[in-house]
């Protein structure tokens, strides 16, 4: 069931579009990832949800209704966590948390039963009283989480996270979004870990203000077109230019190794002997399932 709707959203910054003709469905209780490059139209999108600019054309509902006329309604359903850090540092994590409480008009034992709840769901309460400025960058993602969730929203909107934090605090927030989809929060959330992807219900591609893609993180990987081979080979600038030189291969970086790529229906060992010629044997390549980040290294060279 569609939660979030978003209908043939455009927007342009003078001559440059940000978002073109842009569709997509965010079902109730479900975690969407949005990806893409600096500069894909992530946070155009978000802020366009979020009704912090206006779209030059294309509608938006949030549980039914339309975010152009009924945005006072839809705020009260909404949770926004921008991707600067945009709390007040000179207050402490209680404080922050009081004054966006104070907002929603959550006073009393009710505030109370809530704070208490977000301090043993975060695990800020031993830090309740530390200035928001004290905080490493994973409790600062934490506590604007939590701020975010005074007020019980029905659906998250997350612009990168967990942008510049380190891996136990990314694994510990996406434990805590696991946690709220099972309660039923429904969550959009940008990011630009491919890791992150594989652990939402379904994500799309977003490139140049454009959808490349959507679907299942299992479904976009084997839309890959092709087949895939690693090599185990130090990925240095001069080896990848020997290999891209090779008519029908393409050679990217990935991780220490390389991955080569040849087009649907033919096979590697066409390629034995021009490999040969670059200084790779044919026989060390190993067959390896696309993964993400494949289909959509495809995806951005097919429409660039």
């Amino acid at each position: 069931m569609s939660y979030l709707s978003v209908t043939s959203l455009s927007k342009s910054y003078g001559k440059i579009t940000a978002l073109s003709d842009f569709s997509l469905t965010v079902n109730k209780g479900e975690i969407f990832a949005l990806v893409g490059p600096d500069g894909a139209g992530k946070t155009t999108l978000i802020r366009l949800l979020c009704r912090l600019i206006s779209e030059d054309a294309g509608e938006v509902t949030v549980g039914g209704l339309d975010i152009k006329r009924d945005f006072e309604q839809i705020k009260s359903l909404l949770g926004y966590m921008p991707q600067v850090f945009s709390l007040y540092p000179d207050l402490s994590v209680e404080e922050n948390l009081t004054f966006y409480a104070g907002i929603y008009g959550l006073t009393g034992q009710a505030y109370r039963q809530k704070r208490d709840y977000l301090f043993e769901f975060s695990k800020l309460g031993p830090f309740a009283g530390r200035r928001a400025s004290a905080l490493s960058g994973g409790m600062k993602q934490k506590l604007a989480l939590s701020c975010a969730l005074i007020h019980d929203p029905k659906i998250l909107i997350l612009d990168e996270p967990t942008t510049g934090v380190d891996p136990l605090s990314r694994r510990q927030f996406w434990e805590i979004l696991l946690e709220l989809r099972r309660q039923g929060t429904t969550i959009l959330v940008s990011t630009p870990y491919m890791d992150e992807v594989a652990r939402a219900d379904r994500a799309c591609f977003i490139f140049n203000g454009r959808k490349l893609s959507e679907g299942t993180p299992v479904a976009l990987a084997a839309q890959f077109e092709g087949s895939i081979y690693y090599l185990d080979e130090l990925p240095t600038t001069e080896l990848v230019h020997r290999l891209n030189s090779l008519e029908g291969i393409t050679a990217r970086r990935f991780g220490a190794g390389m991955h080569i790529y040849v087009k649907p229906g033919e096979s590697i060992e066409r390629y034995h002997a021009a490999l040969s010629s670059v200084g790779v044997a044919g026989t060390r390549l190993l067959t390896i399932q696309p993964q993400l980040e494949d289909r959509f290294i495809q995806l951005m060279e097919m429409v660039s």
